[in-house]
């Protein structure tokens, strides 16, 4: 890496990447670095996959008698969308700009020699990789200024659900809005919880899929100890604040609240690096 910000260096006092003014130059440097590194850059050195044959049962009560296969043939004929991935010799830039288009979370880099899964890439593991360099990169304007001044993030019709609401009503939400996460408040509108589709395993490992009236509290209950918690942020704090924030707490998004804890907007892992490395190289993945 750090041959890559010598790369970078050189680019910068006059290298064919770098054109206009040098203000222009600092706002694109994190697109730069991104098509600079390939995702092989993120694998680690030693870690663990699990990869699951498509014969394999779905062992739930009452849906054990299905396999992996029947749920994408059957269930989700509707909704089923080719596997999306990439080489490891494919860039960075690259990899953020498939995630936010396809609208996914997982991203598998995959040998084009063997086939093999090699790692599957996330949001969360790009934005730490950035992060451990943004120190030694020029600061780019933008990360200065406040979020109420960069056009970043969800402000408008936000969805959300109450401590009381059933867990019915947030599936149907996560379905209709097609969001991964919903903010959970109490009736005076103060965020106290988020409710995420990962949450939904809960139910299935204990086996309370066919208990879908219960509340959302009720559910919460159950949670996982993993649980990364509730972040939050407001509008006058700085880009660069707030994504120190996320990626200290690996969080996945953080909700944005007024003076008094109430949910104002959402700002998701996509959303900052759509804001980081896609818009300053004038690419616009969120609605492309």
């Amino acid at each position: 890496m750090l041959e890559t910000l010598h790369w970078y260096e050189d680019q910068a006092a006059g290298g064919g990447y770098v054109f206009g003014s040098a203000e222009e130059g600092e706002e694109s440097v994190y697109s730069r670095l991104m098509k600079a590194q390939c995702c092989y850059e993120v694998i680690p050195t030693s870690s663990k996959l699990v990869v699951f044959d498509i014969s394999l049962q779905v062992q739930i009560y009452e849906l054990e008698e299905h396999k992996i296969e029947t749920w994408r043939e059957v269930y989700l004929q509707d909704s089923f969308k080719p596997l999306v991935s990439i080489t490891p010799e494919a860039s960075l830039f690259d990899a953020v700009y498939s995630l936010i288009k396809n609208k996914i979370h997982r991203l598998p880099i995959i040998d084009p020699v063997s086939g093999n899964v090699l790692y599957i890439l996330t949001h969360k593991r790009i934005l730490r990789f950035l992060h451990l360099f943004i120190s030694e990169l020029p600061k780019p304007r933008f990360m200065c200024r406040p979020l109420g001044e960069l056009r970043v993030g969800t402000f408008n019709d936000i969805a959300f659900i109450y401590t009381d609401t059933p867990i019915i009503t947030a599936l149907n939400l996560f379905v209709e809005r097609r969001v991964s996460a919903l903010s959970v408040v109490d009736r005076s509108g103060r965020v106290v919880d988020v409710y995420s589709k990962f949450d939904v395993i809960n139910l299935a490992a204990e086996k309370n899929y066919n208990n879908l009236d219960m509340t959302v509290t009720q559910a919460l209950h159950h949670r996982s100890q993993y649980f990364e918690g509730v972040v939050k942020c407001r509008r006058h704090e700085s880009l660069e604040t707030i994504v120190g924030r996320l990626v200290h707490a690996e969080v996945h998004r953080v909700v944005v609240v007024d003076e008094n804890d109430r949910v104002v907007g959402i700002l998701s892992l996509s959303d900052i690096l759509q804001a980081l490395i896609l818009t300053p190289a004038g690419v616009d993945a969120l609605n492309s």
